[in-house]
């Protein structure tokens, strides 16, 4: 027998380290060569890796959540043979590693512990009220020594009333007793509001997608100091416009509100390069890009990620629909490639149907501005001197006080604005 150390590889280029979000194996299972053993998640993508030899499991480097550096153990394996007792494995090439998304890798679910069960009462004492938590998970130890049969005490927890409170008339609490406390106390309510729905408190350990977000947003607040910029847009025009395009769209997609506004998104930005830029604050340079590589903040069961359209200026909006609906579909489902989720250079969010009427959007470092529309809401206003009804959406940008000025970031909005708000300059060249 022999001890083989696996250590972590070099998985990418710059990668100091990686964290764990799952374990395939634990210490005492038999493993077969290329037997996935752990995912490793960088800033870019998670890492399958597997065994490079079979045998038993003696060591793993640590628990979901723990950061491990490259050339550290990862797992210690015990192998058939005479080789020395403990040897340390050649790095593996990271072109052999197999590539997953982060979107794939499902956080472990957090399972309780049991409630202990008490003690059996001895069957020559009265049944007295259970010391364990009841269906609503309210902890009834306070009224341990009060004595009920079972039927009042299912009466009173389908009330939301605690034992300890009601007023008994001989040596245990009867239904008259509760009668009388729902008569008198009625003033009290007699069930919590939410008792019904309260559940136990759950510690969930943030890890893997969820704690790069979290890390992620924490970064571009520390480091960037935002302000946000709110305008009125009216979009009845727009919408009209639309529908008309829906109508006749033959076998292409749908439309919605989306690639219309990133046609006018792209259009503004050549008269507002500071917009669609990044800033390296250590090196002190900002880089003002000529293609709009735009992110698309996408809400997925693992967090939210970014897909990037690619030269997004150079698409029409039946292009941009269909990039939207594919790129929003790989990130759900978790097969979006890692050079799909990085590399943008302005970002646009958007919470859809829940909208919202304004919102402070987040800057995706380092990125120094992001956009968002929010909830086309239906008003009256005033046109031409008389009261119509219009469409309109409120449109929220951030940016990076530090390279983007306040008169800026207005006049790059209100460009937007007259675009959206005379449609037919969308299709003009």
């Amino acid at each position: 027998m022999a001890l083989f150390t696996f250590k972590l590889p070099d998985i990418g280029e710059g990668i100091a380290e990686a964290e764990i979000v799952a374990w395939h194996v634990k210490p005492g299972d038999m493993i077969a060569e290329d037997q996935p053993i752990a995912d490793m998640m960088t800033d870019k993508a998670t890492v399958e890796m597997e065994s490079p030899v079979a045998g038993k499991v003696i060591e793993i480097a640590g628990e979901i959540g723990d950061v491990v550096s490259i050339g550290a153990m990862l797992v210690v394996i015990e192998t058939e043979g005479s080789v020395e007792e403990r040897i340390d494995a050649e790095t593996p090439d990271a072109g052999t590693v197999e590539i997953v998304e982060a979107a794939e890798i499902a956080p472990e679910p957090f399972v309780p512990s049991e409630v202990e069960a008490p003690a059996p009462t001895p069957a020559s004492q009265p049944e007295r009220v259970s010391t364990t938590l009841d269906t609503s998970g309210v902890d009834k130890t306070a009224a341990k020594h009060i004595l009920a049969s079972p039927a009042v005490r299912d009466r009173a927890r389908a009330l939301g009333v605690d034992l300890a409170d009601v007023k008994a008339q001989s040596d245990r609490v009867r239904h008259a007793d509760l009668d009388a406390y729902l008569t008198y106390n009625s003033a009290q309510g007699f069930r919590a509001a939410g008792a019904s729905a309260r559940r136990a408190d759950e510690p969930i350990k943030v890890i893997g997608m969820r704690r790069r977000i979290a890390e992620n947003m924490q970064a571009s607040k520390r480091n960037i100091p935002h302000f946000t910029y709110v305008e009125e847009v009216d979009v009845t025009d727009l919408e009209a416009m639309r529908a008309d395009l829906n109508a006749n769209r033959g076998s292409r997609p749908k439309l919605t509100m989306l690639p219309l506004l990133i046609v006018a998104i792209c259009k503004a930005i050549p008269d507002f390069p500071m917009i669609n830029a990044r800033y390296d604050d250590e090196a002190g340079v900002v880089t003002r890009h000529g293609s709009v590589h735009l992110g698309m903040a996408t809400q997925t069961d693992a967090g939210l990620m970014v897909p990037v359209i690619r030269d997004a200026q150079d698409r029409n909006v039946w292009q941009l629909a269909t990039e939207i609906t594919r790129l929003a579909e790989a990130a759900r489902i978790g097969k979006a490639k890692s050079e799909e989720l990085s590399g943008s250079t302005f970002t646009i969010t958007s919470l859809g149907p829940l909208g919202g009427v304004a919102t402070t959007p987040v800057i995706n470092r380092p990125e120094v501005a992001i956009i968002g529309p929010n909830r086309v809401i239906e008003r009256p206003m005033f046109r031409g001197g008389e009261i119509v009804a219009a469409k309109l959406m409120n449109i929220s940008i951030s940016c990076d006080h530090r390279v983007v000025d306040g008169w800026d970031a207005a006049s790059y909005v209100q460009a937007v604005r007259k675009l959206l708000e005379t449609p037919v300059l969308l299709f003009a060249d």
